[in-house]
């Protein structure tokens, strides 16, 4: 029979590894949903790959400077993902507008409509620090 600090230790481990199951569970979930195909027949993630393509060519050094430093407050773990993600939603608005290259303007619009509305004073702060005239892109908040 289990008894003082064993029993303890037992229960401790299956709290422990029941939360961290729910944990990656809930990720993987939420990873799964944005795989599945829409009415169009693609995914959130094919379009954002699809954008991301569609418009590498038209990123420059500097480009990919400023948004490497507009993910920068994001944690290293997500940052990549975040990355990838803004890249896209600057190529959706990129490809709407029939850019024939980037700037700072789509670039900044591409960035407000990727970030979720809970970041948005996280964004503010990191464009503050830029010294980005928020102004103009209010209504996008």
């Amino acid at each position: 029979m289990l008894e003082g600090w064993f029993l303890v230790f037992i229960l401790f481990w299956v709290v422990v590894l029941l939360s961290l199951f729910a944990i990656g569970g809930f990720f993987m979930f939420r990873k799964f949903l944005k795989r599945l195909p829409k009415e169009d027949g693609k995914s959130d993630m094919d379009w954002e790959e699809y954008y991301v393509q569609k418009t590498k060519d038209l990123w420059t050094d500097e480009q990919n400077k400023l948004l490497d430093e507009l993910v920068s407050p994001v944690p290293e773990l997500f940052r990549d993902v975040a990355r990838h993600k803004i890249a896209g939603k600057i190529g959706e608005v990129a490809m709407k507008k029939r850019a024939k290259r980037l700037d700072l303007d789509i670039i900044i619009k591409g960035y407000i409509l990727a970030t979720p509305k809970r970041d948005h004073k996280f964004l503010r702060k990191k464009m503050d620090e830029l010294n980005i005239d928020i102004t103009p892109y209010e209504h996008l908040f």
